[in-house]
């Protein structure tokens, strides 16, 4: 537990340094390595074999190649439902605008006249969303939301 929490203080610390600090305990670390290889040759040859030393490019390369499966996996087909072909999505709109009284189970009717067959909910998801209420109400013009009528 306390190598865990000393961990973190030394990567929050990290995120704080300058980049000089950084590339000189870069190069302080470096020459360490140098070091214990050199000491350790000498004196046991298997334990040069049994410390793995990492380099800087096979980091780079563990990066790339994580990234990379990460964007495999995230361009991956999903299956599903096929997509509405923009034509027919564009025909929706013109159907909703052109009649701001229609909803979605009548210009699904009109659709499945001229042969074209998608469901209602994908027709009320593309159709064009009016602003106030479609059609007539039952309050009088010029009605406030107390009732009041001012002319």
């Amino acid at each position: 537990m306390q190598g865990l929490l000393e961990l973190l203080v030394h990567w929050l610390s990290s995120l704080v340094k300058s980049r000089r600090r950084l590339e000189a305990e870069n190069l302080v670390l470096r020459h360490q390595v140098n070091i214990l290889r050199r000491r350790s040759s000498g004196l046991c040859p298997s334990v040069v074999d049994a410390v793995a030393i990492i380099r800087p490019e096979t980091v780079i390369h563990w990066h790339r190649r994580g990234f990379r499966a990460l964007w495999r996996w995230k361009s991956r087909s999903r299956g599903g439902r096929p997509a509405i072909p923009r034509e027919i999505r564009d025909l929706i709109q013109e159907m909703s605008r052109a009649n701001g009284l229609w909803g979605a189970p009548r210009i699904h009717g009109e659709l499945l006249k001229l042969g074209i067959e998608v469901a209602q909910s994908t027709v009320a998801k593309y159709m064009i969303k009016h602003r106030g209420r479609p059609g007539q109400s039952w309050t009088p013009q010029g009605a406030t939301p107390s009732g009041r009528i001012y002319k």
